[in-house]
């Protein structure tokens, strides 16, 4: 009892320090008034947790009964989820007038109505609730809150839940190194290196492993760019950790498991994962790409979050890790998990994509949520990653590009050449990422590689997204202006971007007309660039326009994925998957030899006259 008793006083001083702020999004934690909690603990109010102990098993993932009780019930009590479990008593500025509470400096994590698995709960005082807890370098602890959202009342606060190693790797996230012979394996675990060597052991499968060292990150809060990602948003992000493995061998499948070996020579370690090396690069082999952007996150157990609106996340993630026999590689443009500073989501995004991130390489791009603030060199000066700054992002995944601080870099995956772009940055003609993208396109082989894609996180290219249309641009203002004439010029095939939450798939198009009168079937030259709208990972759908657009070919309003199949360097598949059921809903195929993409069309080849 003195332990629950210094955890409410804990508590209490973060309640009584708590400054006035509002928040950026739309999130059901923002309604909690948590700075007007007052002390109202309750002798006949429990809450209990069980079990205590997780993760005896080596799970990273349990579920918890959380059982409670209130002689004084009402239908707008919650229990909130706190970690770590004794509430950060430190005061936090409120530096962003857009940050709603709760303004503990420990946020909950997520939270839950009473009533919410006990109907009677207003009358018999008494409910339950099962709840997913993932290892996340702390402990955890359940309080009960009379007085609803805006008035809330501490009434009892649970004991505390625990992993049995809070510090262990967990969640790995494969990426494509800067060589196409390279994988990359970034983790998270709670060691640092003055406690830990951390390494990866791998092999062949059924080979001898061998060990590759790994390089340790992390960031305080003094790297945050504002609230509530430095205020009440902020949590210890840990250790992230990234080993290059080097010279595999192409298609070769290899086993791979994290460790930590402590300085008193004990061994910390994963599970073990398996992985396909990537292809030589111009390799005349099946090769499968999945695409989406801002797909985010979500809870299994139903509960509630900050930025709570990506309810199609977890059946997006479902269709991956099902057909996850027949994908080689995953690419995430932008929005990653929706964060918006409060950090702690970013775990909880990195456990629901384990079952695809450790086994194939898991790509993203940087978009408006993961990288816009203010007053730091961001094209666009709003408040849309909650002062993240794009920090999280590029700590936290692994890119090839030469200053993930600029997140543009290209990839090469057998036949296909990927130039991803940062839209979150400048990419109008004479900028160094103008210069980067026409490298980009210009240096392919298309014999070799003659699959040549675009991605971006903003719609550079053409959307019938209602904001886009009211702006009159269709696309970002200026997003086409320069680009245009390189997608051209280098005879870029397919276009994909997110941002709009929605999937719409445009003709074969160049400055405003159709190249193409072919839907489903392209053969020979293209003569333009098939531009995709790709934004419905997860998050809540964006209308279209009314109007009708003559260049668009297909619309959905509904959560799904992209999936590109080259079968060889002469045929591609394309495919469109609603993640409700993972069906094919649009789809087309180009078939075409080497002399078709070195066939002249508009502005693709160097002006001549009867002199040359």
């Amino acid at each position: 009892m003195r332990e629950l008793r210094l955890i409410f006083l804990g508590v209490l001083l973060v309640l009584a320090t708590l400054q006035v702020a509002s928040s950026h999004g739309d999130q059901p934690l923002s309604r909690i008034a948590i700075q007007k909690a007052t002390f109202a603990l309750n002798d006949l109010a429990y809450v209990k947790a069980s079990p205590s102990i997780l993760g005896s098993s080596g799970r990273n993932s349990e579920w918890v009964t959380v059982e409670f009780s209130s002689p004084t019930p009402s239908v707008d009590d919650w229990i909130g989820v706190f970690s770590p479990s004794n509430f950060s008593a430190s005061t936090c500025s409120a530096d962003n007038p857009r940050v709603y509470p709760p303004l503990l400096c420990s946020a909950p994590i997520k939270f839950q109505y009473a009533n919410y698995s006990s109907p009677r709960y207003k009358s018999t005082g008494k409910g339950w609730l099962k709840l997913q807890l993932i290892n996340q370098r702390s402990d955890f602890s359940f309080a009960l809150f009379s007085g609803g959202l805006l008035n809330p009342k501490l009434v009892a606060v649970s004991n505390k839940v625990a992993f049995t190693n809070p510090n262990a790797p967990v969640y790995p996230r494969l990426a494509q190194g800067k060589l196409w012979n390279e994988m990359t394996v970034t983790w998270t675990s709670g060691y640092g290196i003055n406690e830990a060597e951390p390494f990866v052991e791998w092999a062949p499968k059924g080979g001898d492993p061998m060990r590759s060292p790994a390089g340790t990150l992390t960031f305080d809060r003094s790297s945050m760019c504002g609230a509530p990602a430095r205020t009440v948003g902020w949590r210890d992000p840990g250790y992230i950790h990234t080993s290059f493995l080097k010279e595999l061998w192409p298609n070769a499948v290899y086993t791979y498991k994290l460790g930590h070996k402590l300085f008193n020579g004990t061994y910390i370690w994963s599970p073990e994962y398996n992985f396909r090396a990537s292809p030589y690069p111009g390799q005349n082999s099946l090769q499968r790409v999945v695409i989406f952007g801002d797909m985010g996150k979500d809870e299994a157990d139903g509960s509630n979050e900050y930025n709570n609106f990506q309810r199609g996340s977890l059946n997006t993630t479902k269709q991956l890790i099902q057909d996850l026999k027949n994908t080689d590689i995953v690419f995430h443009i932008g929005d990653i998990c929706y964060a918006n500073g409060y950090l702690s989501q970013w775990d909880q995004f990195t456990a629901q994509i384990e079952p695809i991130a450790s086994t194939v390489p898991y790509m993203i791009a940087s978009g408006n949520h993961e990288r816009d603030w203010p007053g730091t060199g961001s094209f666009y000066g709003n408040m849309d990653s909650g002062g993240e700054c794009g920090v999280l992002a590029e700590t936290m995944f692994y890119v090839p590009a030469e200053n993930r601080a600029k997140f543009w870099y290209s990839t090469d995956y057998g036949m296909f050449r990927f130039c991803i772009a940062d839209t979150e940055h400048d990419w109008r003609e004479g900028t160094e990422q103008y210069k980067f993208i026409e490298h980009c396109l210009a240096s392919v082989d298309r014999q070799k590689q003659p699959w040549l894609i675009f991605l971006a996180h903003r719609v550079l290219g053409y959307s019938s997204g209602i904001s886009y249309a009211v702006e009159g641009s269709f696309a970002e203002p200026m997003g086409r202006e320069s680009l245009q004439r390189l997608w051209q010029k280098y005879k870029v095939d397919i276009a994909i971007y997110g941002h709009v939450h929605n999937y719409e798939r445009i003709c074969p198009i160049y400055q405003h007309i159709c190249t193409n009168e072919e839907k489903h079937y392209y053969k020979g030259t293209l003569n333009g660039t098939i531009h995709v709208v790709a934004g419905g990972g997860g998050a809540s759908l964006s209308e279209f326009t009314t109007l009708q657009t003559a260049w668009s070919l297909y619309k959905d309003y509904d959560y799904g994925f992209v999936k590109l199949t080259a079968f060889d360097h002469s045929n591609l598949l394309f495919e469109y998957k609603k993640s409700r059921d993972g069906k094919v809903y649009d789809s087309f195929r180009i078939s075409r030899d080497y002399r078709d993409i070195l066939a002249c069309t508009v502005d693709s080849c160097p002006s001549t006259t009867l002199a040359s």
